[in-house]
Formats: C-alpha cells, sequence, structure tokens
C-alpha cells in the first residue's frame, strides 16, 4: 500500500468512533450496546449533552471531538489545577502517585450547571489498569444522578481494567450505558523504537 493512501491513526479513531456511537455497532475489541443507539434514536432537542474527557496524548480526544459534532453536544475537557508533567516517565510516576494517594488533584475548572445536562459522555485513557485519579475527581464532584452517563476509554494494553466499576462507584444514581473501549498506541512503545534506533544509529556513527 502506498504511503498516501495509509490511514492515519487519527483517521482511524474517527472512523471508529462514527461507526460505533452513531450506529451501535460491535466492532473487535470494541463493545458497545444497542442500547446506545437507542437512546439517541429520537432527536430530543431539548436534551442537553455533555462530554467530558481527558486526554494525554490526543487519542481519547479525537473521539470527544466526534461526539461533540455528532450530537451537538458541550464539550469539557477534565485538566488539574496543577499541570502533570510533560515528559512521559515523570508522568507516569506522577499517574501512580496519584492513583495511591488518598488526595485525589484538584480539577483546574469545574462544570458549573452540570444539573441542566440529559446525557454526559465521560472519555478517559486507562492509566495502569486504572481510571485516572482526575477522572475520580471529576466524578467526585459532579452530581451525575438521574443522567445518562455514557463512558469511552482508550488504552494500550490491558483494556478497561477496574475503570467501569471505578464508575459506577462514584456515580452510583446515574443510568450507566456500557462503555466504548478501544486500543491505541502506547507512548512507551513508541519510545522504545526510537531508542531501538538510537542504538543503531549510535553504532554506526
Amino acid at each position: 500500500m502506498a504511503e498516501g493512501s495509509r490511514a492515519t491513526r487519527r483517521e482511524t479513531l474517527y472512523a471508529l468512533a462514527m461507526s460505533v456511537f452513531g450506529c451501535g455497532l460491535a466492532v473487535g475489541n470494541i463493545g458497545c450496546t444497542a442500547a446506545l443507539s437507542e437512546v439517541f434514536a429520537e432527536p430530543n432537542e431539548s436534551s442537553r449533552k455533555l462530554v467530558a474527557y481527558l486526554s494525554r496524548s490526543g487519542n481519547t480526544r479525537v473521539i470527544a471531538g466526534q461526539l461533540k459534532r455528532t450530537f451537538s453536544a458541550d464539550i469539557f475537557e477534565i485538566r488539574t489545577a496543577t499541570p502533570w508533567p510533560e515528559d512521559y516517565e515523570e508522568m507516569v510516576a506522577w499517574a501512580s502517585r496519584m492513583r495511591e494517594s488518598a488526595t485525589p488533584p484538584r480539577l483546574a475548572e469545574s462544570v458549573s450547571e452540570i444539573k441542566e445536562y440529559d446525557v454526559v459522555f465521560l472519555g478517559s485513557p486507562i492509566w495502569g489498569t486504572a481510571l485516572p485519579a482526575p477522572v475520580r475527581t471529576f466524578l467526585a464532584t459532579h452530581d451525575l444522578s438521574g443522567k445518562t452517563l455514557v463512558p469511552f476509554f482508550t488504552y494500550g494494553c490491558c483494556g478497561a481494567g477496574s475503570a467501569p466499576e471505578t464508575i459506577a462507584k462514584l456515580a452510583p444514581r446515574a443510568k450507566i450505558l456500557e462503555p466504548f473501549s478501544l486500543k491505541c498506541d502506547q507512548e512507551r512503545d513508541t519510545l522504545n523504537s526510537v531508542k531501538d534506533w538510537l542504538r543503531s544509529a549510535e553504532a554506526q556513527l
């Protein structure tokens, strides 16, 4: 296949998100029930939708953007009050500390009118087989009682892990649909490939 004809990672994510969220399909390792398409089978102009998401490498952001366009939803990026490290290895260590910490990280902003939304799409990468601490903070600080909550995850190697159970625990009074999960490129794999290339290049210098 010619280089120019290859679908980029973002184009692939875009197409998969559109097919699954738009039609309620099940493709490969992607799980989605017909309940999702049933919820939106009849447009309801009075129903307000929110896409809240956390993204570091951009994978989850791509899906969040597609959901915003498809459902004319509002969008909210979950960010910490103190920015996390830019360096990948430092970020892994930070995420591990936050996972074990009894004090969750504060968010930079909150959704002030969360009560106005009927449907909340909640997007997150999976860090260490678990829901990231900032997403747990979002759930703990926003009352989703009575809302339809639609989780979507991106992961590198081990699926959604314990994230669905954590969401159910932190949003016990929401109607939670089966999550959409998509395997994406891992930054660690990319960095390891670069390191291998550098070692090979250094040997030739």
